[in-house]
């Protein structure tokens, strides 16, 4: 028999494995994503001129986001825009890291998706979710440096 051969045999008779903590960690990043990247879409999309004018325009402002009255439509819009096209690419790579995770556990390269999505919802925000991006980074990190444990019997 090759090695090829008798490689799939032993990883087919190794204990299974699981990357619970990898998984949790993208699963809590991406919900925060979702959430953040997700309502601020929702809310300018949906929102009237009258109330982007009264509401979200001073509070962006007091950020220290200073643009014309008359262009805050355009603007908001095309930022919703981009930050809604972030969250789609986040989301897709998050759940191909997700697939690779359960299914081939012990490849660290599931790791390079979950990195992939960081690094998307850090610049689709404009790094003004670098928290969130974080837990994409951690998530990637231990796929790179934590052995896989085997499940437990019980």
């Amino acid at each position: 028999m090759s090695a090829v051969g008798t490689e799939q045999v032993q990883s087919r008779d190794a204990a299974p494995v699981r990357r619970r903590a990898e998984r949790w960690i993208a699963g809590i990043g991406m919900a925060g994503a979702a959430v953040l990247q997700g309502g601020f879409v929702l809310v300018v999309t949906r929102s009237d001129e009258a109330t982007l004018q009264s509401t979200i325009v001073p509070g962006l402002r007091a950020a220290g986001l200073n643009f014309a009255a008359g262009d805050a439509e355009v603007i908001l819009g095309t930022l919703a825009g981009w930050f809604g096209f972030s969250l789609i690419l986040t989301a897709l790579l998050c759940a191909i890291g997700f697939f690779f995770a359960a299914h081939r556990p012990r490849r660290r390269r599931t790791g390079w998706w979950f990195l992939a999505a960081g690094l998307v919802c850090l610049f689709g925000t404009q790094l003004i979710l670098y928290p969130i991006a974080f837990f994409f980074f951690l998530s990637a990190a231990l796929f790179a440096v934590r052995p896989p444990h085997p499940r437990s019997s019980t």
